[in-house]
């Protein structure tokens, strides 16, 4: 078991249990590791200790019970969000293939391929001349099915294997370093004119936001085009870094993704935590993410 199976089985029983404030001990039991180790790797993974990821679950909650009508201040925790963590934004430019490169599936396209480590598991990364053309979680069926998902999509492409893939897997999930900016990159996707018009909007929602299909719809001009908006997010085949999972449903539910609801879960988590690192506790349920929109 990897450290994201570990994480996402320690999300899947917080997501069920949160109101009851588990502690280290319990937490560390359901990953199987000593507490010190558990500790270690969900700091490293977060960016923010067990304790201050929980906090951001409950915050969260706060904000569902507030819309509600009900007076859940008074319980709030004392301590405020502190860690070593910070979001950064991407910048990622889109480059539509023309309908006679959809139709010729990628002939003459050279794509450079591998598998990457990221806090929310393996990844498949391929990158053509234009820039990255796919990114997508190996899920429960391994990585040979994730490559021949990338063949099915780029049928008459050369594939290559490269080890470069690792250091541009590194340069999404990690941000920058230092002084450094954060990068730009660029993104090559295959999609219907409409599809792309949904997909640039959802690079304008800013990391530990979440955004509705229909204020997704409203976005790009069609507030009546929910429906198919939903469909264009369910068609992007770049996860994380074309931001499918900052969607939710109307009623404020997470709702399912295609890499799987729990590591959609765990993903929106994460960029909350970052997002409110080292605000206080007010400013924090202020800032939380609107679960109700």
């Amino acid at each position: 078991m990897n450290d994201y199976e570990r994480i996402a089985r320690v999300i899947r029983y917080l997501d069920e249990h949160h109101t009851m404030q588990p502690g280290l001990e319990k937490l560390a039991g359901i990953a199987g590791l000593s507490q010190y180790h558990f500790h270690r790797v969900f700091s490293a993974w977060a960016g923010v200790t067990p304790k201050d990821f929980l906090q951001c679950l409950t915050l969260e909650h706060a904000k569902a019970l507030l819309h509600q009508g009900q007076n859940v201040l008074s319980a709030a925790f004392e301590a405020g969000l502190s860690g070593p963590g910070r979001l950064h934004d991407l910048c990622v430019s889109l480059e539509a293939v023309s309908p006679g490169e959809l139709k010729r599936g990628g002939s003459g396209l050279n794509i450079h391929f591998g598998f990457a480590d990221t806090p929310f598991g393996d990844c498949l990364v391929g990158e053509s001349e234009r820039g990255i053309c796919h990114l997508a979680f190996v899920d429960g069926e391994g990585h040979d099915a994730a490559l021949d998902d990338l063949r099915n999509k780029w049928p008459e492409a050369c594939l290559r294997r490269s080890d470069r893939i690792a250091g541009i897997a590194s340069r999404i999930f990690e941000g920058p370093r230092g002084n450094n900016k954060a990068p730009t990159l660029r993104a090559l996707v295959k999609g219907s004119a409409f599809q792309v018009r949904v997909w640039g909007a959802l690079l304008r929602v800013p990391p530990g936001q979440l955004v509705t299909y229909g204020q997704l719809a409203a976005a790009i001009g069609q507030p009546r085009a929910a429906r198919s908006v939903g469909s264009a997010v369910a068609q992007n085949t770049l996860g994380y870094l074309i931001p499918c999972h900052r969607v939710i449903r109307e009623t404020g539910v997470i709702g399912e993704y295609r890499w799987g609801r729990v590591r959609k879960r765990a993903i929106v988590a994460w960029e909350t935590s970052r997002r409110m690192d080292g605000a206080p506790l007010a400013e924090a349920i202020a800032a939380a993410p609107d679960s109700q929109n």
